[in-house]
C-alpha cells in the first residue's frame, strides 16, 4: 500500500492528478474540508486506501475459488464497516470510500494508473522474494502482472524489472 503511494509520486506523467505534497486524510474536523480540497494527488491517496478492504477480508487468491462477485461483495462489506462503523461516516471516511470505489471501478486515468502500480508492485515483491530466498518459481506473479501494464511509464518500469530479474536468474 505505502510502496504504491511512493511509486505514484515518482511518475513524470503530468496528465495524472499526482502531487508531491503530503496529504492527511484524518485531520481534526475544522481542517478536514480544506485538506480534502488541497492539491494532494488522487493517485497518492488512492494508492494508500486501495487495500483497506482487503486488509479486513484478507488476500483472496484465485486458488480459494471465490467468484469475482463474491470477492467484491466481501470487500464492499469490509469497506462499509470501515467507513460507517470505524470512522462514523465522517468527511474523511466518505473521501476514503469515494477513492476506493474509483479504484475499484477502474475507469479514470488515475485509477488505471494505480492499478498498474498494484500490478508492478506485486511483480516487484516477487522479484524481491526470489532474490532474498534464492528461488525462481514465482513466474506466475510476473505472467499475471507485467504483460497487463498499460501506462507507458509503468510499462518501462516493468521492462526494467524483468531485465533485472533476468540478470539475477543468469547469475
Amino acid at each position: 500500500m505505502y510502496r504504491m503511494a511512493i511509486l505514484s509520486m515518482l511518475t513524470t506523467d503530468q496528465s495524472l492528478d499526482v502531487s508531491k505534497s503530503v496529504c492527511f486524510l484524518l485531520l481534526p474536523e475544522p481542517k478536514i474540508s480544506s485538506a480534502l480540497d488541497s492539491p494532494c494527488g488522487r493517485c497518492v491517496m488512492m494508492a494508500l486506501v486501495h487495500d483497506l478492504a482487503e486488509a479486513q477480508v484478507g488476500d483472496i487468491t484465485p486458488h480459494e475459488k471465490f467468484t469475482k462477485e463474491e470477492k467484491h461483495r466481501l470487500e464492499e462489506e469490509a469497506m462499509n464497516n470501515f467507513v460507517h462503523t470505524m470512522l462514523h461516516n465522517s468527511p474523511a471516511a466518505q473521501r476514503i470510500q469515494s477513492l476506493w470505489r474509483e479504484y475499484e471501478a477502474g475507469e479514470t486515468p488515475e485509477s488505471k494508473f494505480v492499478k498498474d502500480l498494484d500490478r508492478f508492485e506485486m511483480a516487484s515483491q516477487a522479484l524481491e522474494y526470489e532474490r532474498n530466498h534464492g528461488t525462481s518459481t514465482l513466474q506466475p506473479f510476473f505472467d499475471s502482472s507485467i504483460p497487463r501494464l498499460r501506462h507507458p511509464e509503468v510499462q518501462g518500469w516493468g521492462k526494467d524489472l524483468i531485465e533485472e530479474r533476468e540478470s539475477l536468474l543468469q547469475s
